[in-house]
């Protein structure tokens, strides 16, 4: 299974009635990476009042989790429209921040509701996309014979050793998209004393 996701990190700057809305997107998979995200954009504008964000994780047909925050904006100006944008577009593990600067002028809520609603489309477009593949753990037990040939299975496969650790035999942690995992087994079949995957 694989779903876009984004291929970099992109800042657009969206003003009406003198407030400026900076958003900001970014590839985040985790809250802890999201929360980094937020902290960077914290220490680039510190003087501003409001900094609101939203983010997906995993797939955009089936987020593992969603999550927003006003940051001090009235409930469901801010946090929600940035998440409304985010559901609306086939796009996981992604992170957008908002932040605001005050202009003077009150906006009233349909206007902020507007305003970041369209900071979040205006960064969302000029961001580009790539492919995120889902990897599967697959546990392999070979003969130390064996080893180059199990690399050379992964590499075709565009796998990733993760971990190897050798004892009587090589014990080796690969990370394989899941489109490639039959094939892998099949040809692991006659050469490994034993072949696990994770599901």
């Amino acid at each position: 299974m694989s779903y876009p996701v984004p291929a970099n990190q992109v800042e657009t700057l969206y003003e009406i009635k003198k407030s400026k809305f900076i958003a900001f997107a970014a590839f985040a998979n985790s809250r802890e990476s999201a929360m980094a995200l937020l902290d960077s954009v914290k220490q680039q504008y510190p003087d501003a009042r409001h900094h609101c964000w939203a983010y997906v994780f995993g797939s955009p047909s089936m987020p593992t989790s969603a999550a927003m925050a006003d940051d001090g904006e009235p409930s469901g100006t801010a946090g929600k429209p940035i998440l409304n944008v985010l559901q609306h577009k086939d796009i996981g593990d992604i992170m957008i921040i908002v932040t605001r600067y005050f202009g003077g002028i009150k906006l009233g809520a349909g206007g902020l509701v507007r305003a970041y609603s369209a900071a979040a489309q205006q960064v969302i477009d000029e961001l580009e996309i790539r492919q995120e593949i889902s990897l599967e753990d697959v546990f392999v037990e070979v003969d130390f014979k064996h080893e180059q040939f199990v690399r050379h299975l992964v590499e075709q496969a565009s796998g990733d050793i993760a971990q190897c650790d050798y004892s009587h035999c090589v014990d080796m942690h690969i990370k394989l998209p899941a489109t490639e995992v039959a094939g892998f087994k099949a040809h692991m079949a006659p050469v490994a004393m034993s072949v696990k995957s994770s599901r």
